[in-house]
């Protein structure tokens, strides 16, 4: 437990660059900061919450140049039920999601593989590693189709939303990453819950079973997470989720602390100039 309760105001982001960036025929908002290596922090639902902002800033303080795309949602807000609730149904029926397809990779990810592309060129370094969340959560691994990824972090992926044991990545692309895996010695880490009901069992048997030991998984005990979150993840998510956001315990000796830990401690491993 923090021993406090957290403060329910928006997150007004002032610490972050706010770029505009072009890729592909497509322009978003991405929000920078730090130096090193590039990592980029894709949001949950319903957007980049004042607990996505604060694991930015600690991969940010933990050495890296942290690229966070906004990609749905109000940059900063605290995730209220009603505002999270219209977000995702938008997200939902959105072209640039699949959201309720198993098999398909979202197009979104293409923006996002050359995105890492870029802030590779900007930053430098080995290569750059990404991390996404809940309806995120898939589309780190589909970017390790570009060559410049060496560190995806899959948390509580989430798509598709009408399949428990389906994966939301297209045949021919989960083919070519399982193939990079091997040829580079590299590794993909999941996280989630135990008893999540939209990152089930039978999701991460799916990856375990389509990367075999590429795929690092870790269950978090239902026990281990925060048991008062923002409404949004109280009242539409129901249950334990968010690993490193909504449902991280900030303090010492807790699981999901040492989850976070051990996210900055592969960053660091595969990064590290």
């Amino acid at each position: 437990m923090t021993g406090r309760r957290e403060s329910m105001a928006d997150d007004a982001l002032d610490d972050f660059e706010r770029r505009s960036i072009s890729l592909r025929g497509d322009t978003r908002v991405v929000y920078v900061a730090g130096s090193g290596p590039a990592v980029i922090v894709m949001a949950e639902m319903p957007g980049i919450s004042p607990h996505v902002a604060r694991f930015s800033r600690w991969v940010r303080d933990a050495g890296f140049t942290v690229y966070m795309p906004s990609l749905f949602g109000r940059d900063g807000a605290y995730p209220r039920a009603e505002e999270g609730t219209a977000v995702m149904q938008r997200a939902c029926v959105s072209a640039e999601f699949r959201a309720l397809a198993a098999g398909e990779s979202s197009p979104v990810t293409r923006w996002l593989r050359a995105l890492a592309g870029l802030a590779h060129e900007q930053c430098g370094g080995p290569g750059v590693g990404a991390i996404g969340m809940c309806f995120t959560g898939n589309f780190a691994l589909t970017m390790m189709l570009e060559p410049a990824m060496l560190a995806p972090v899959l948390c509580q992926p989430s798509l598709p939303l009408n399949d428990p044991g389906g994966l939301e990545i297209a045949a021919d692309e989960l083919a070519s990453v399982r193939s990079r895996l091997e040829r580079d010695d590299l590794t993909v880490l999941g996280y989630r819950f135990d008893g999540d009901r939209f990152c089930t069992a039978q999701r991460f048997a799916a990856y375990a079973e389509a990367l075999g030991d590429r795929f690092v998984a870790r269950v978090l005990p239902a026990a281990a997470a925060n048991p008062d979150p923002p409404p949004f993840f109280a009242r539409v998510v129901g249950g334990p989720h968010s690993v490193v956001t909504a449902h991280l315990i900030d303090a010492a000796g807790e699981p999901t602390l040492a989850a976070r830990d051990e996210i900055l401690s592969f960053f660091a491993r595969r990064l590290a100039p």
